[in-house]
Order: structure tokens, then C-alpha cells, then sequence
């Protein structure tokens, strides 16, 4: 019988899981934490957005760039004066 690894996309970054945003998608955000490079770091529905270019207390109005398994890349595009409703609405 042979060896397997039933834990190998657990392991190594295989999560095909959906993610709760999409590349092109918009969403008002709090920059709520930094990054160990310094970029902002938002939450969408607990999934991480790193935003360059913002610091912790930014309101941001962001487009999702780039989705990775954990996290993904958000750009500003415009500051948003208003307060944020919940974990980042479209």
C-alpha cells in the first residue's frame, strides 16, 4: 500500500477555500493594524487586505489587485471622509 499525504494542500498553501473578495472589487475600509513592511492592513470579513500607502486609523476607499491564498492587495483610490459600516461593504 502506498504512502500518502492526505494533509498536503493543508500544508503548503493549497486552501481552495473562496475568498470573500474578488480582483476588481471595491469596498470602504479602516486601516486597523500595520504590516511589518508598513503597509495598512484592512479586514474584509477577517480576510486580510494589505493596503500600501496607509497607515493605522485611514479610511480607505480600495480595489482588491491581487488575491492570494491568505491575504490580498488592495489600492486606494480615493480617501473616504465618511465612517466605515461593518467589515468593508461594496
Amino acid at each position: 500500500m502506498p504512502f500518502e499525504r492526505r494533509d498536503f494542500g493543508r500544508r503548503f498553501g493549497g486552501n481552495n477555500a473562496p475568498k470573500p473578495v474578488k480582483v476588481g472589487e471595491e469596498y470602504d475600509v479602516e486601516i486597523t493594524e500595520t504590516g511589518s513592511k508598513g503597509d495598512g492592513i484592512a479586514r474584509i470579513k477577517n480576510f486580510v487586505v494589505f493596503v500600501p500607502g496607509s497607515k493605522k486609523g485611514d479610511k480607505k476607499h480600495i480595489k482588491i489587485k491581487e488575491v492570494r491564498n491568505k491575504f490580498a492587495v488592495g489600492e486606494i483610490t480615493e480617501s473616504s471622509e465618511t465612517p466605515v459600516k461593518g467589515e468593508g461593504s461594496a
